[in-house]
């Protein structure tokens, strides 16, 4: 199940078959598969999860946000249940802790509260005269509200930042933030990756951040489409990881006795065109510990 549409989640789905036919799973073969993707919709999560549950699947693999797995987890205590990208599951009461679940779910966590503050500092180091950061989130969405309102301002207050949260509910919300913002000048622009509407246009957030020439820290595919730099896990050796959950389950193992693990490896992602489009330097000390460069 995802938060989002099928076409941009096609890539991670190709990532995930991959994974698990390193494992010995051949689509066709052994294991078959059934998608159903919310496109960005929160009212349809329900339905899809009991759409998976009459089918009787062995597993609900969970790709959104915390709120598709809270619908999967209501509409079954059976069927086990394995998230990847829990923000913070404990807090939202998925599972009773990350060493011993309970309970149906399982998985990963990206620990977007604590990389929230990492990547504001990364930000700041690639933009020193950063003193004012224009952060975009749903109100609607538990984890980027506990982002904006607890997480952020503490890191922000350590960096001397000062936070201008602004509210995207639908693409329609943009324009009249995208206006908000030409007049008030923000020195940068933190996107909020774990979010479904705004991951939808990425690219249209990354245009007004060029056009603005606004340094502006998102998620890798954010990137891609011209943002100037990422922070996150290491995509590769979630979809890994996902993998491993899903091998242990179909072999027996239950989830409230499998951990949830936390990501162990995180990728810098600079887009250097970009810097060069908004008339930015990056210093070489932030350009060293980058991952992944595009140029």
């Amino acid at each position: 199940m995802s938060a989002g549409d099928a076409a941009p989640e096609s890539a991670r789905a190709d990532a995930i078959r991959q994974a698990l036919s390193e494992r010995g799973y051949i689509e066709g073969q052994n294991i078959a598969t059934e998608y159903r993707y919310a496109e960005r919709k929160p009212d349809r999560h329900p339905k899809l999860a009991a759409e998976l549950v009459r089918l009787k699947v062995d597993v609900i693999l969970v790709t959104g946000s915390e709120a598709l797995v809270q619908a999967a987890k209501n509409a079954t205590k059976t069927i086990p249940i394995v998230m990847m990208r829990g923000a913070n599951p404990v807090a939202a009461g998925l599972i009773q802790s990350l060493a011993r679940p309970g309970g149906n779910v399982t998985g990963l966590t990206n620990l977007s509260a604590e990389l929230g503050g990492k990547r504001l500092e990364l930000l700041k180091d690639a933009v020193p005269r950063l003193a004012r950061v224009a952060v975009l989130y749903d109100p609607t969405i538990r984890g980027d509200v506990l982002q904006v309102k607890e997480a952020l301002p503490v890191a922000a207050r350590a960096l001397g930042l000062t936070l201008q949260p602004w509210e995207v509910r639908a693409a329609e919300d943009l324009d009249k933030v995208f206006a908000a913002l030409n007049k008030q000048r923000p020195d940068g622009l933190y996107v909020h990756g774990g979010n479904p509407q705004l991951i939808a246009n990425g690219k249209r957030i990354a245009g007004f951040a060029l056009k603005s020439r606004l340094p502006s820290m998102g998620y890798r595919p954010y990137v891609n489409a011209g943002g100037l730099m990422s922070y996150g896990e290491d995509q590769a050796e979630s979809y890994r990881r996902v993998a491993y959950y899903v091998d242990r389950i179909l072999k027996g193992a239950k989830p409230a006795d499998l951990p949830v693990e936390q990501p162990m490896r995180f990728e810098l992602t600079l887009n250097l065109k970009t810097a060069k489009q908004i008339g930015l330097t990056i210093p070489p000390l932030v350009l060293m510990r980058a991952t992944r460069v595009i140029k």
